[in-house]
């Protein structure tokens, strides 16, 4: 069965005449560049690039086989971004990669601006794959991307705080954090229940480096959920402490669910970007969700 991709990369390869600037180009690994070009081969049954000192250069089937297939995927490829500029235009389906921790907090405000969205969850570096093999049209990152075919609008900026749920009496440890007496509001968060999205406590690890100047906090997780916006939840109706973005604390604070325990001035802010590649049928689009998201994160 012919598979697409093989001919995608076989194009890539054939215009860059080089295994890794295909890799590159594609987003995905040099092995997998490697592989899918073998695999078309055995498929055509002729060797179609030569190795050489710096890269590759194409047989004389190579050649014959792009001049056969370069009409029909530039065709293809114009289809694609034909029909996805149609559906722009009559429904503005859009989709979007975020982190599940902050779809609560930012990603619901999207909502009110699209009739229709598909949201995939993932991280940074996979957010970033995933516009930059157009899978998905934009995301909200924490991570600045060079690259020649994407932008980014920054958003704002977020940090990490620590909150704790209403039954906690918190008069001793603002105290002694109000007279920098760290010794005694670390010894008195070591104390306490902890919540944590993940058992390798990165937003804890990274206040204990800012705050306490330490790499491995002491405390231990009680409770490990995974998801930010549920783990604030949990917290909200039982009793313990957490370290959590302050855009996804901010309606709990409001609403008086949680309590807020330290914003320390010690920990650094980090940006939110929307990332999308570069493509004028998105343009008034992405302008009208950063006015949207930039006041939201900014309030």
């Amino acid at each position: 069965m012919v598979n697409l991709e093989w001919y995608r990369t076989f194009k890539s390869v054939y215009k860059n005449g080089n295994f890794s600037q295909a890799a590159k180009e594609l987003f995905i690994s040099q092995p997998a560049v490697s592989q899918q070009i073998a695999m078309l081969e055995a498929h055509v049954g002729y060797k179609l690039f030569n190795r050489k000192s710096k890269g590759v250069e194409p047989t004389e089937y190579a050649k014959l086989l792009n001049n056969l297939i370069i009409e029909a995927l530039d065709r293809l490829e114009s289809v694609e971004n034909g029909f996805r500029e149609k559906a722009f235009s009559s429904n503005k389906l859009v989709s979007v990669g975020i982190s599940k921790h902050l779809f609560a907090s930012i990603g619901r405000k999207l909502i009110s601006k699209f009739d229709f969205i598909d949201f995939t969850y993932a991280e940074n570096d996979e957010l970033f794959s995933l516009v930059n093999d157009k899978k998905i049209d934009f995301a909200i990152v924490t991570t600045k991307f060079d690259t020649f075919d994407t932008v980014q609008k920054e958003l704002g900026r977020i940090k990490q705080i620590v909150v704790a749920s209403n039954d906690l009496d918190l008069k001793l440890v603002k105290n002694e954090i109000k007279i920098k007496n760290y010794v005694n509001a670390e010894n008195w968060l070591n104390e306490q229940k902890w919540y944590n999205f993940d058992a390798r406590i990165p937003h804890v690890k990274l206040f204990w480096l800012h705050v306490f100047d330490k790499k491995r906090p002491s405390m231990i997780s009680n409770y490990i959920i995974p998801s930010e916006s549920e783990m604030l939840a949990t917290l909200a109706d039982n009793s313990g402490v957490s370290v959590v973005w302050d855009i996804n604390a901010k309606q709990f604070l409001r609403e008086n669910k949680i309590q807020l325990v330290w914003n320390s001035s010690k920990m650094p802010s980090t940006e939110v970007y929307l990332l999308a590649r570069k493509n004028d049928t998105l343009n008034s689009i992405l302008n009208e969700v950063k006015e949207e998201i930039s006041a939201f994160v900014l309030d």
